[in-house]
């Protein structure tokens, strides 16, 4: 299996660098490495760093749980990296109301809260389950 993952892997970064490639024959390279560098710059000094925070911050959540409360922060965290520009409203514009037109912050909250309560129901049937676990031991 892991063959085949490191294998499609692979052939997705030759794709990609085939893409590139063609696309530099097209287009200024300079802006092209502008993008590029933003992009590691964002993943390396924003992203990675808020993820390595995130699990360092849920160390002290009991083992059972940790990865449900983890999950549930990534899951988050991209739903925010998705919906930010729109709940900033980028692109909206007082001449246009139809552009951008949707409450995109209360629309957000309610998918961080439908996330959140998806992972406290996973924790409690996983405490549940636990618990049930350990009466029948005793038993």
């Amino acid at each position: 299996m892991k063959v085949a993952v490191y294998g499609a892997g692979a052939a997705l970064i030759v794709v990609g660098v085939r893409g590139v490639l063609v696309h530099l024959a097209h287009a200024d390279a300079v802006v092209w490495l502008a993008w590029f560098a933003g992009a590691a710059v964002l993943h390396d000094g924003v992203l990675v760093p808020l993820v390595l925070a995130a699990g360092a911050a849920t160390s002290r959540v009991p083992a059972a749980y940790r990865r449900i409360v983890r999950a549930a922060l990534i899951v988050a965290g991209c739903v925010c990296a998705v919906a930010l520009p729109l709940v900033l409203g980028y692109g909206r514009r007082a001449d246009e109301p139809s552009r951008l037109p949707l409450p995109y912050g209360r629309n957000l909250a309610i998918v961080l809260a439908l996330i959140t309560v998806v992972a406290a129901v996973a924790v409690a049937v996983r405490a549940h389950t636990a618990r049930r676990a350990g009466r029948k031991e005793r038993t």
